[in-house]
Order: structure tokens, then sequence, then C-alpha cells
């Protein structure tokens, strides 16, 4: 498998600092941020960056290869979970100290198979897939929503141009999302690595558990129609962290107009675990 991955291309990375640091926000771990399929670094930088930046942290946020302005989009579809890791394993080795790592829908997949090697501060997954896969969130979405899983067929296959955005605009957010701010959003938004998308759904799901065991936050959406809560509470119950559903947001959790609802958890764990 590692003769099969690709080299490192160059990668997006944003680093911001906190805003009025001292010596107490000095010794606080940095977030990583690891961004979902479809998306890149862009979706942080909209409100958590801000946010966290403000409270104290030193926060990063970066695109995976072949997605927003990293480099390796020519060989997108030859990118592996794997490669992924990699990248992730690049960002923090630019860090002075172990940060914690915050991965959303197909990034918590990617912070988990960096643990299957790598180590951490501590752990949040956001809407996370579970370390059993896409299956069941494949499942859920051909039955609860066919549309859906019809739309993300397409644009896999042939692009945007011919999806129905309200299709994904319906799926993501569960809040008044501004028409321009979606269509921003929406615009951005890109195809995934078909390899990736199998090594998620059976080929290279994280084989072991983490190296060793780390403060880790499990958290869901209740209108995820991609993530269903039976699965949160199943990769909760597999790292040995209660739950967190949080009600009336939808899969794009740190783009809802409630998006608060999603970072002031995490905060909250950030402080109550010493963070």
């Amino acid at each position: 498998m590692n003769a099969l991955r690709q080299a490192a291309p160059d990668l997006e990375i944003h680093l911001t600092p906190p805003t009025n640091p001292d010596h107490e926000t000095r010794e606080r771990p940095p977030l990583v941020f690891v961004h979902g399929a479809f998306a890149g670094a862009w979706c942080w930088q909209e409100y958590f960056v801000p946010y966290f930046s403000h409270k104290g942290y030193t926060t990063v946020a970066f695109s995976l290869r072949g997605h927003g302005a990293s480099g390796g989009g020519a060989c997108l579809d030859l990118a592996s979970l794997a490669d992924y890791a990699d990248d992730l394993r690049f960002v923090l080795g630019t860090l002075d100290r172990p940060a914690v790592l915050i991965g959303h829908s197909m990034g918590g997949m990617v912070v988990q198979k960096y643990l299957e090697t790598g180590t951490a501060a501590a752990t949040v997954l956001m809407a996370s897939v579970g370390p059993w896969g896409l299956l069941e969130s494949s499942w859920h979405m051909m039955l609860a929503n066919p549309g859906l899983m019809q739309g993300v067929s397409f644009m896999q296959a042939v692009g945007k141009p011919f999806i129905n955005a309200d299709v994904f605009h319906d799926a993501l957010f569960a809040s008044d999302v501004p028409p321009d701010r979606a269509d921003r959003y929406y615009r951005q938004f890109q195809r995934e690595s078909q390899r990736v998308i199998m090594d998620m759904t059976f080929w290279d799901v994280p084989r072991l558990p983490p190296r060793e065991e780390l403060p880790t936050l499990v958290m869901g959406a209740a209108e995820d129609a991609f993530i269903p809560r039976s699965m949160v509470r199943r990769t909760a119950r597999y790292f040995g962290a209660d739950p967190v559903i949080v009600p009336d947001m939808a899969h794009a959790m740190m783009l809802e107009e409630n998006w608060r609802h999603a970072a002031e958890p995490i905060l909250h764990w950030l402080v109550e675990n010493g963070f």
C-alpha cells in the first residue's frame, strides 16, 4: 500500500494566531481543522477560525491535496485515504507541540486513519464517518434521501453543472442560510477522490484502534442527511465518549446560521479537559 502513495504536493495551510495572546494562550495546543469531502480550508475560515482564534487558540485550517488551493488536483482520483493522512501528518510536523485534531465528515476519517500511527493532544469528530466506513451512511442516504444519493453520484461522475443545487442546500443546512452565502459555498464545493470514497467504504478503513487513548469528543447533527445519529452514537461508543447531538442542525455544521451551537460545545469541552 505504501508504494502506491503519491508524493505530497504543496498544501494550502492557514495558521492563525490567537487574538491578544498572553501566557495562558501560548500554553494551549493548536487546533488543526480537517475538512470533509468536496470542501477545503475555506469551510473553517468562515466562522470557526475567527471564533476559536478570538477565544485564545492558534488555529490551522488546511486543504487536503487536490482541494482548495492545494496542489494535486490533476491526480485527485489517485489520492488515497492514506495520502490524506500523510497530508495531516505533514501539517502537524510544522507545529511545535501536539495539536487537537478537529475533523468533519470525511475529515474525521482522515483523523482516524492518521491515528493508526500518529498521535495528538485530543480529537474532535464532527458529523464524522465512523471507524467502520461509509456503508452505513450510504444505506441511510439510499433509504432516507435517494435524491441526495443520486446527486452525489452525479457530481462525482459529471461535475456540478448538471446538479440541482437545491438538493445539496437542503441536505447540508437545517437553518435559513441566505441564498447568496449558500450559492458561494456551493460554488466552492468540488469533486472528491474516487479512490478515497472506495477506501472509506471498505478498501482501507482504519484497521486498528488509535495507538493510545485520547480525549475525544464525538458530535453529530440531529438533521444530518449524510451521517445518521446511529453512526454518531456507535462512533462515540468506540472511542469511549459521550455523543453530543446538536439539534436544528444538518451536516455542514460549521456553516449553518446557528454555527455557534456546534462551536460552543467544542469550546466548553476543550476548557473542561484543560486545553
